[in-house]
């Protein structure tokens, strides 16, 4: 069909919501092993696009659509209600261009992408800042309480943070009224846990992760290219990604990977 239809509904829509279902029904990532983390979610964002416009119909082309939903539907897997207990359904979240207030969203989509009523763990990488100033307890607050609310809404079982050090993550636990369970460490910046940090998360059992995310897992250009690639629009520089989500369903009895897949949402700056 081209993509004719699929950039005309781009240029009218206002946001856009991409899901990439299950990774692991993709039989072509399988063999492609993305060098990193951020190359990843450029190929999946740009592999669903590709596939969503291809099964665009022409007639689509009037049809005005505030918002988009792009998905890959043979990839699309919701967790079977029989077999809920016997998984952990985990996911890390990625402020991009966004405020706090679009947790709230980025929980519900993926709780009903995988048609459960509860996430058993968020983990929130810590939002973009300014460059030249520090990250602080002020700035990680409204996140974090956004959280709390969704927890004490019985939409997310544990909440933790990605990259805190000891100083913020004891500065968080002494404010917050739902603790911190986890707090993930990238073993690019230190090859060894802190050992004040690792006293610290012994003492209030928190769990120390290790990660290898990069500080921006997608930027607003890398998007931009995922879009112009796949719907070659012109208007791509327009579209501006608000949060990301990875998730993961794990089978408790095995540790293995059931499912994983991305889930982002993206709105349209129009001039």
């Amino acid at each position: 069909m081209g993509t004719d239809a699929p950039r005309a509904l781009l240029e009218r829509a206002t946001t856009l919501n991409l899901q990439t279902g299950n990774l692991l029904n993709w039989g072509g990532l399988r063999k492609k092993c993305p060098a990193t983390p951020g190359e990843e979610v450029r190929d999946c964002i740009q592999k669903t696009l590709g596939e969503w416009s291809s099964k665009i119909g022409q007639d689509l082309n009037q049809e005005t659509l505030e918002v988009l939903e792009c998905t890959v539907a043979q990839a699309i897997e919701k967790i079977n209600p029989e077999e809920r207990d016997e998984l952990k359904v985990s996911a890390k979240l990625f402020i991009v261009g966004s405020n706090s207030a679009s947790i709230r969203d980025a929980v519900g989509m993926a709780c009903s992408a995988l048609g459960v009523a509860q996430l058993d763990s968020v983990i929130i990488a810590p939002p973009p800042i300014e460059d030249g100033i520090s990250l602080s307890l002020e700035y990680l607050q409204p996140y974090w309480q956004e959280l709390e609310n969704l927890v004490q809404n019985k939409k997310i079982v544990a909440i933790g943070t990605s990259d805190l050090d000891k100083v913020l993550l004891e500065q968080l636990y002494l404010w917050a009224q739902v603790k911190p369970s986890s707090n993930q460490v990238n073993l690019a910046s230190c090859c060894v846990m802190p050992p004040d940090l690792t006293a610290f998360a012994k003492q209030f059992d928190i769990q120390l992760l290790t990660h290898n995310d990069p500080k921006e897992l997608l930027c607003e250009a890398s998007f931009q290219e995922a879009l112009q690639e796949s719907i070659q629009t012109t208007k791509a520089h327009e579209w501006t990604p608000l949060w990301l989500l990875r998730y993961s369903v794990i089978v408790k009895s095995r540790g293995i990977i059931k499912s994983k897949g991305f889930i982002l949402q993206a709105k349209r700056n129009a001039s």
